[in-house]
């Protein structure tokens, strides 16, 4: 099983740079749109000194790799080298591809193009827990450390070599750049969260027992009671919470209000949900379902 996620590991981060490495090429490069981080000095280096970013990006990464493999592991650095080794390989391929994509001139869409191809392609590289180097070991190492989000410290640190690009670009293509840096870092948080959202749901209910084991019973999601005491009344409580997919939510609505129609329910948006039923199957389960009242 280890054998066999560490090769989708490098599949995800392969398909991811070439991602990436196609949105720049054909996007960025294309339309004279300026990029953030290291990418982004790369092509100030092409611009100014005619460098190939395939070159300069392995160039200034080497440095940064080093930095990163003694803070990040050794996994990550492995999959920092690989992913910054097959970004420079994309590049190199992808610019001696003849390809013409027809934007009919427009900076806008270029601009969202271009953010979403590397959103997509840097998010598949972020998930299985690679980078591709540059400022990207930098937002890895505040996400570790403090629990900062990636896409937006990558946002950050893209303004300041944005600022360093208007020595090759006008201001209008950097306002442009800096749609595809905010696009940019909207799909990474997307891809990085699994493009799922969960929610979570509090319930307070005198008949907390029957609605938790009918959760169990009818979705097999598994509840958990916390203690809890009225404000006003002192009363003990016990609190029903209970983590469900969007598609489930109305049927957990369904089964309180059928069982206790003057419950308190409060249903929360969760940010990732880690688990059985969520990131690994559930094992079958042989349970007397219980069948709920027909609405009318």
């Amino acid at each position: 099983m280890k054998t066999k996620s560490t090769v989708k590991d490098i599949l995800m981060i392969i398909l991811g740079t070439s991602m990436y490495a196609f949105g720049l090429v054909y996007f960025n490069m294309a339309n004279q749109l300026a990029e953030g981080g290291v990418t982004g000095i790369t092509l100030i280096l092409l611009n100014l000194f005619n460098i190939d970013p395939a070159f300069s990006t392995l160039l200034i990464n080497i440095p940064l790799i080093l930095i990163g493999g003694k803070i990040l592991g050794k996994q990550s650095f492995i999959y920092t080298i690989l992913g910054t080794v097959s970004l420079s390989a994309s590049l190199f391929v992808w610019q001696r591809i003849t390809l013409s994509i027809n934007v009919s001139h427009d900076l806008l869409i270029a601009a969202l193009l271009a953010g979403l191809f590397g959103g997509l392609g840097s998010g598949f590289v972020y998930r299985v827990g690679g980078t591709t180097g540059g400022a990207d070991i930098v937002a890895r190492i505040l996400e570790r450390k403090y629990g900062f989000s990636m896409g937006k410290t990558l946002l950050a640190l893209d303004v300041l070599v944005l600022t360093l690009s208007l020595t090759y670009i006008d201001l209008q293509h950097m306002m442009y750049t800096l749609i595809v840096s905010y696009m940019f870092s909207q799909i990474v948080d997307f891809v990085q969260d699994g493009s799922y959202k969960a929610r979570g749901v509090l319930v307070i209910s005198e008949k907390s027992e029957e609605i938790g084991n009918t959760i169990m019973a009818t979705l097999e999601r598994g509840v958990s009671y916390l203690k809890g005491q009225g404000g006003f009344s002192k009363d003990d409580k016990r609190i029903i919470y209970v983590v469900v997919s969007p598609a489930e939510l109305v049927m957990v609505k369904r089964i309180i209000e059928d069982i206790d129609p003057k419950a308190f329910v409060s249903v929360i948006n969760v940010h990732e949900a880690i688990g059985e039923g969520f990131t690994y199957k559930k094992p079958p389960r042989f349970t007397l379902q219980r069948k709920l009242p027909v609405k009318k």
